[in-house]
């Protein structure tokens, strides 16, 4: 029988407050206000989805849309899922904590090949039917997934989806709502909402067209559209603030996006093919966003966000000038993508904050033979002055990224990987430093649709063959960790991601068999054995072994290419067929094509009416003047808070409450001090740590500020940054060098609701609270902070306790513990402990409140 979301979140499950849907940034609108209401979800964990980007782009522009709500929803955690599971609950959206059915339209990120199981999961838990044929006659939501997948080649998910979205979505998905809101307002059935879907752009209806023997897909009426065009949108960072995550998330900061689309032309990268054109944002844009961001969000790191950021010709002075203004705050900065070839003193000196980050470059290809046929655009000189630069400005480690069957690979290429490894590190060393070390990861080639490499396949034996033969390389070379992606993994992705529609019925039976995202990492040899079953299954090991056994071109027979049908021809992404055929050749003969956002067309086929052009944005001049960091480190005044904690944060962990604060003292612009060191933390210092679920009224937290601020606007200023469930009580102003709450610390004072695990007939709470009185023993086998046994007489802890009320099964108490820091607490489950050592039958702890902390006063 299901029940109310709220009795599942909990503190018996990992990390409630995922769940809670009252982030900063979360938008409520009006259920019933809403002609339409959608449901966006990336279906991974909380801490993945949260985080990105497109996400909550996306989120932000449906609901900037009059009459439409959009809520949101994520892949339940496997304990929250059983939950959901075990009580019938169906799965929920988080704001409104309403079932997935109740929504009109649900958005699935397809970003991955392998994603789709978590997808099925997710539908699953929600009671809507996996496939599109069995919601037809139902009155369930419209199902649609977007995403590099989707775009790619959504066949082998065509089954499980009502349409696809292809592209980019800032103006795709409103112009799907007003379509929904006038097809909900006109009565129209599903299938007569999906045919007008069907004619915008960018919308692809699966059971509007037919696959073929041949491979292709055809439409089944005269009226959708023969190919569908993949749609481009203009670049709106400011749509990316909002959404401060209670918990930490995976990019636990603000992302701004700075350049959309890559033409570096790299021929294994499907993403540079399916976001041309190249669309620079303005830089006065990025910098007031950055500012606007910051002031808004809290954060203290953000990240500026492109395929290839270091192709943003702006970004040195742009890094310059936010690093001026933001001089006197440890505010970090991080790059996810970068060209080695562009990486110069200018961008070594923006990237991070106080401290050196991770730093990461992928070269792909050991030789400059192999870099060549791939199109990188990378010569050994450029890669020696990238990374030398990284050294000289205080880097010891780098990461890099290379591939392994590659076309055109023999195994001087796959040694000269190692051999590129020796070379920077000979040519890296001196100044009395050791030399510079390096985090690799191999990863196995995977052809994707839309390149010139989608003919391409690689033998699973030919990789294993290859990462072993590097595994003896790396051996003799020091200071270096490799990592390699497992070679199934690479055929899985392959099977899906080149697929056609007759995999629907592998992704399903894979996710029956518990194949999920997940299980990849928590168990491998399960979820590769999930799919393999499935494949069989399905009567599909034939197509399987295919790939596994590699298929290679050693010369191109252009003419038999172009006619040959694919799963994906029937999509638009502008790129035409023919070039990519050609790029092919090119690739063969060691050809290079340059990147047409800097030098000449390279006739795609892109650029155009519908798609667009490439915008360049020339960048403006470096700031001038030396950057002085100075993070404000003087103490000059504490104020001591009185806080609460309540309602549903009652499910936020001490350290996500931490950073609460932390969040909530940088947007008020508070002036909060800083540690000193090499990682600069705020000042501010919670006396205790509540359990986890529980409740408070007398919390206490202390703040050390570089500048007097007057107390009660300092109050007025924090409480206007906080949740209403964390109330701010009452506001002190205590000598700087006055001991620290914790030292002071000597009890507190808790309130527990108690509930006997069987019923009796009668209880005798009164009396079993005076025997516990009138024991001068009760020894508790406990710990130390090292983890030495210690014995611990806990009536000796216990101040007070007495019964507040009580009925037969269950009673309030209240008591008084004594507290400090050496582990000799009395905790609430210390007192559970007592009622069972004067002989008191099974009692469970139902709620704990935290009524006062009491400090010593000399």
């Amino acid at each position: 029988m299901a029940v109310a979301v709220a009795d599942l979140l909990n503190s018996e499950i990992n990390k409630p407050a995922r769940y809670l849907g009252q982030e900063l940034g979360a938008i409520h609108k009006p259920w019933d206000n809403a002609q339409v209401r959608w449901v966006l979800s990336y279906p991974e964990l909380y801490e993945v989805g949260a985080s990105n980007l497109g996400h909550i782009i996306l989120y932000n522009i449906i609901n900037a849309q009059p009459d439409q709500l959009c809520d949101r929803a994520y892949l339940p955690a496997p304990d929250l899922a059983a939950k959901l599971r075990a009580t019938q609950t169906p799965l929920f959206a988080v704001e409104s904590r309403r079932s997935l059915q109740e929504f009109d339209i649900i958005g699935l990120s397809l970003s991955y090949e392998l994603g789709a199981t978590n997808i099925l999961e997710m539908l699953n838990l929600a009671g809507i039917p996996l496939t599109s044929h069995a919601r037809q006659n139902g009155h369930y939501p419209l199902i649609f997934a977007g995403g590099p997948t989707a775009t790619g080649n959504p066949e082998p998910y065509a089954d499980f989806f009502d349409f696809f979205a292809l592209g980019d979505g800032e103006e795709l998905l409103p112009e799907i709502g007003l379509v929904l809101q006038e097809g909900k307002s006109a009565g129209l059935s599903r299938r007569e909402l999906l045919l007008d879907l069907a004619q915008i752009p960018g919308v692809y209806v699966p059971e509007f067209y037919a696959p073929q023997p041949d491979a292709s897909v055809i439409p089944l009426r005269n009226d959708v559209p023969k190919k569908i065009l993949r749609r481009v949108a203009t670049p709106i960072p400011a749509y990316g603030i909002g959404l401060v995550p209670y918990v930490e998330t995976v990019h636990d900061r603000l992302t701004v996006e700075i350049r959309r689309g890559c033409t570096r032309g790299c021929r294994f990268c499907q993403p540079g093919m399916l976001t041309r054109p190249a669309r620079d944002v303005a830089p006065e844009t990025v910098i007031q966003t950055i500012e606007q961001g910051m002031r808004a969000t809290g954060f203290n790191e953000f990240s500026l966000l492109s395929l290839s950021c270091s192709d943003y010709l702006s970004l040195p002075s742009v890094g310059l000038e936010i690093k001026q203004k933001l001089h006197d705050q440890p505010v970090s900065l991080s790059l996810p993508s970068q060209r080695v070839d562009r990486f110069d003193e200018h961008i070594a000196e923006i990237i991070g904050g106080t401290r050196k980050g991770g730093l990461t470059f992928a070269p792909e290809a050991g030789t400059q033979r192999l870099r060549d046929i791939i199109n990188k655009g990378l010569t050994n000189e450029e890669l020696l002055r990238g990374i030398k630069t990284a050294w000289e400005q205080g880097w010891d480690r780098v990461k890099l990224y290379f591939m392994i069957g590659l076309p055109g690979e023999t195994d001087v290429d796959v040694i000269g990987i190692a051999e590129t490894l020796k070379w920077l590190q000979r040519e890296c060393r001196g100044n009395g430093r050791k030399p510079l070390g390096f985090n690799v990861t191999i990863s196995n080639f995977t052809p994707k649709p839309h390149t010139p490499f989608q003919w391409h396949s690689v033998a699973t034996a030919e990789f294993i063959r290859k990462q072993e033969l590097l595994k003896q390389e790396f051996k003799v070379i020091r200071n270096v960790k490799a990592n390699f992606t497992d070679v199934r993994i690479s055929a899985m992705e392959d099977f899906l991601g080149r697929g056609d529609r007759s995999l629907g019925k592998v992704i399903q039976r894979a996710w029956e068999l518990g194949a999920g995202m997940d299980a990849w990492w928590e168990s491998l040899e399960r979820a590769y054995g999930a799919w393999s079953q499935a494949i069989e299954a399905s009567n599909l090991t034939w197509k399987y072994r295919t790939i596994e056994q590699g298929q290679w071109f050693t010369s191109v027979d252009s003419e038999q290419l172009l006619t040959q049908d694919l799963p994906w021809d029937h999509l638009d992404t502008g790129i035409e067929k023919k070039w990519l055929v050609d790029d092919l050749e090119r690739a063969l003969a060691t050809a290079t094509v340059p990147d047409c956002s800097f030098e000449g067309c390279s006739h795609c086929g892109v650029c155009g009416v519908d798609l667009g052009h490439n915008v360049v944005v020339p960048p403006p001049p470096l700031p001038t003047g030396k950057i002085t960091a100075k993070i404000p480190t003087e103490r000059v005044q504490r104020l001591r808070v009185k806080f609460g904690k309540q309602g549903d944060l009652a499910l936020l962990s001490h350290l996500d409450l931490v950073r609460l604060f932390d969040r909530a003292m940088r947007r008020a612009n508070l002036p909060i001090s800083y540690s000193e060191g090499f990682h600069p933390g705020a000042r501010l210092m919670p006396a205790s740590a509540l359990p986890l679920g529980a409740t408070s009224v007398g919390e206490i937290i202390d703040f050390e500020l570089y500048q007097t601020c007057p107390p009660q606007d300092f109050l007025q200023k924090l409480k206007a940054q906080l949740p209403t469930d964390i109330p701010l009580y009452e506001i002190a102003e205590i000598p700087v060098n006055h001991p620290s709450n914790t030292q002071l610390l000597i009890a507190a004072q808790y309130r527990l609701t108690l509930e006997l695990d069987h019923p009796l007939a009668n209880p005798a709470w009164e009396s079993w609270v005076h025997q516990i009185i009138a024991t001068s023993e009760l020894w508790w086998e406990g710990k130390t902070k090292s983890g030495k046994p210690k014995r611990i007489n806990l009536r000796e802890k216990l101040h007070h306790l007495h019964i507040i009320k009580s009925d037969q099964n269950q009673a309030e108490i209240a008591y008084e513990g004594a507290w400090s820091n050496d582990g000799q607490s009395l905790h609430p489950d210390h007192v559970l402990f007592l009622f069972q050592m004067v002989g008191i039958p099974e009692i469970n702890l139902i709620h704990i409140h935290r009524e006062q902390l009491i400090f010593r006063t000399h």
